[in-house]
């Protein structure tokens, strides 16, 4: 199994695909450095394979090569952040709390 994560800046969303096909998602509002993250999608066909996971942290990956920061308002990134707390530095410190990190 394949996978990559690319930005699509047309349809302001990270996607993930799995041997060439879409497998989900993160959609992204993005002001100056500032990434807001509402919403992860993945689809029913890749589901329960960790397919949400890998597509964030490639996501958070991109941001942080950018220089960007994150507010992860989809409640799965904080989720992924807390599992690889390397990227938490992407998340403002006054605004962790707010996302429970």
């Amino acid at each position: 199994m394949t996978t990559e994560v690319l930005d699509n800046p047309s349809s302001s969303r990270f996607e993930i695909t799995v041997d060439g096909d879409l497998a989900g998602w993160v959609d992204y509002r993005v002001d100056g450095d500032v990434y807001a993250l509402p919403h992860t999608r993945v689809l029913p066909a890749f589901e329960g394979r960790g397919i949400g996971s890998q597509l964030i942290v490639g996501a958070l990956e991109q941001i942080s090569e950018r220089g960007g920061q994150v507010l992860p308002y989809c409640p799965f990134v904080p989720k992924v952040i807390r599992d690889h707390p390397e990227h938490l530095d992407l998340v403002p410190v006054a605004e962790r709390p707010t996302f429970g990190l």
